[in-house]
């Protein structure tokens, strides 16, 4: 006789690898295909380190997956024009332009979303020779991660002067585009929009800058405040960092505790200053605050490259979250709301 166990806590992302594997490998492989190189690689390590799926645990999945389908209109899907009127009506008009500027002309933009599915390192001996404007366009359209990742590969002479014009870059005319079909040349096809497309900017910088280690950050933020300290603190000002979590909603720290694995907070935490771990005891329960603490006491010394790590690990994972609307940023790299 089967008995009633309470349902696994899955992750969106174990909840999509579940759905998948249920599909079987065709199916499955066709809805991969419209994925982007980051929710590939998310859900296929979820895919493979599932273990011991219940039937109870698949069947709420494909419930609840039956249900938002259920709740889904498919009319003015996929129409340019209801995705501006969705945007424009969420963010206003003058916020609303560049996202979709970045939208529909990423949406053709081949060669560059080509890049995304590339090695960081083939992308930077891709580039490393470009004009340095060339290389901040090539950055502003890729994930923050990764463009930090081809960033930290580039000679360190010139990362500053890449983040700085990344920072500056408002629209792109269709000649840099054309620019940038010359370095991608035969092995990728860009369609150059007639129109300027928004990218760049101080945000996306900051993200940028995020990813990189303490030492490159630091580094580079010196050099760009002794070229242009307006800039510079303006960058600065934008980047979210491990100490902005006190100035999270608890709501949104509680929301992200259910995403964070438990041994990479203990190791991120080591590091922490002391308001944060209280942020973070704050929102979770007494006996899971109380774990925590005990595991911080018990666990040795720790590499700082370490802490570092696990902290960057986490802080993708609040920016993942924000971006899609999961989570709402507070202080620094955060929202304002009027």
């Amino acid at each position: 006789m089967e008995t009633n166990k309470q349902p696994a806590v899955l992750t969106g992302t174990d909840r999509a690898a579940v759905l998948l594997m249920s599909l079987g490998e065709d199916n499955a492989a066709g809805v991969l295909k419209h994925m982007g190189p980051k929710e590939v690689q998310r859900i296929g390590s979820a895919m493979a380190t599932l273990q011991s799926i219940s039937r109870q645990d698949m069947n709420k999945v494909l419930q609840d997956f039956v249900q938002t389908v259920q709740e889904q209109t498919a009319l003015g899907v996929g129409s340019d024009e209801y995705v501006r009127k969705v945007l424009i009506s969420a963010l206003g008009e003058d916020k609303a332009g560049g996202v979709i500027d970045r939208i529909l002309t990423g949406r053709s933009s081949k060669g560059l979303e080509a890049l995304k599915w590339m090695d960081p390192r083939a992308v930077a001996d891709m580039i490393r020779l470009e004009h340095p404007q060339i290389i901040a366009i090539v950055l502003s359209f890729l994930d923050p991660d990764q463009a930090a990742e081809v960033l930290a590969l580039l000679p360190e002479r010139a990362q500053s002067e890449i983040v700085m014009r990344i920072a500056t870059l408002d629209t792109v005319q269709p000649t840099a585009l054309e620019e940038l079909d010359q370095i991608l040349e035969k092995q990728f096809t860009l369609n150059s929009s007639q129109n300027s497309s928004a990218m760049g900017g101080l945000k996306n910088a900051a993200n940028i800058m995020n990813f990189l280690d303490s030492n490159s950050e630091m580094r580079i933020i010196d050099q760009i405040r002794k070229s242009d300290g307006d800039l510079g603190s303006s960058i600065q000002e934008l980047m979210f960092t491990f100490d902005n979590f006190v100035e999270m909603e608890d709501k949104a720290v509680q929301t992200l505790l259910r995403e964070v694995p438990g041994d990479r907070l203990v190791i991120a935490l080591k590091g922490a200053d002391v308001t944060v771990r209280e942020k973070i005891f704050k929102n979770m329960s007494k006996r899971a605050a109380e774990m925590l603490r005990e595991d911080l006491e018990s666990k040795g010394p720790v590499k700082l490259s370490d802490v570092e790590a696990a902290q960057k690990e986490i802080l993708a994972t609040v920016r993942r979250m924000a971006e899609n609307g999961e989570i709402a940023l507070g202080g620094r790299g955060g929202d304002e709301y009027v």
